[in-house]
């Protein structure tokens, strides 16, 4: 039973000497941008980075940001409720 909490107290001490010995920094993580192959656009949509390209799918409600990027949200066929991309420019 002493092994036990001996070694839980180790275990205790040692957690919180890891973490005392954390640099503080205060600066934000630096973000890695998303590379994108040739073809696509790098955009930020909603928040999130993304690879645009002509013929994907997209949300017709974001259109007027896709237009930033020089893509439009148009519906493909008249029988379905889809969106895909294409380009303006």
């Amino acid at each position: 039973m002493r092994q036990r909490i001996l070694v839980l107290c180790v275990a205790l001490v040692a957690a919180a000497g890891a973490g005392a010995t954390a640099p503080f920094t205060t600066a934000a993580p630096t973000a890695v941008a998303k590379t994108c192959r040739a073809g696509y656009v790098h955009a930020i949509i909603r928040g999130d980075e993304k690879c645009l390209h002509a013929g994907e799918f997209c949300r017709h409600s974001l259109d007027r940001v896709y237009r930033r990027y020089g893509f439009r949200c148009i519906r493909y066929d008249a029988r379905v409720h889809r969106y895909r991309l294409t380009r303006t420019r």
